[in-house]
């Protein structure tokens, strides 16, 4: 065998979706706890990057942390996959552009990820967060294994016979 196709089957192996999965979520569930706990601190984070309108800032403090719980734990029993993956996906696309942008105009302030402050932004930062972007379409792409909508919902042809 060579090693194209060796490092296509690894790469496209369902398992290394379903170790993905399971960090990703686990990921956006940590990263989701101290915001939820301290939601006063990340409507100030998110108000520092200078991208949202002020009116929506407190709105997004509060939903933007459950959305990432609900989307985490969605990935970590594997129900509805694609659909957590997507909106985390969109989220990581979000997060990165401001954290691109603030990173243009040199603003010094906080990454907002899992504390909201003592991080600050960096290009490590996007190099970081575009792995983690890589890994969540490769769920979405290659993810076929242990996942509870398997168990729920039958494919249509099996269920007409």
């Amino acid at each position: 065998m060579t090693i194209g196709p060796l490092i296509r089957r690894l790469t496209t192996h369902p398992w290394l979706a379903l170790a993905f999965r399971l960090y990703i979520g686990g990921l956006f569930i940590h990263a989701s706890m101290y915001k939820i706990n301290y939601v006063g601190e990340f409507a100030g984070t998110i108000a520092s990057y200078q991208l949202a309108p002020y009116a929506l800032v407190n709105f997004m403090a509060v939903t933007m942390p459950w959305l990432e719980l609900i989307c985490g734990l969605m990935l970590v029993v594997g129900f509805r996959t694609k659909a957590s993956a997507s909106i985390l996906g969109a989220l990581m696309v979000l997060f990165t552009v401001a954290i691109v942008i603030n990173l243009y105009w040199d603003a010094p302030i906080g990454c907002g990820c899992f504390k909201t402050i003592e991080d600050p932004i960096s290009w490590k930062t996007v190099v970081r967060d575009l792995i983690w972007l890589a890994m969540i379409v490769h769920v979405f792409l290659f993810d076929r294994s242990l996942q509870v909508d398997r168990l729920l919902f039958q494919p249509l042809e099996e269920m007409e016979t």
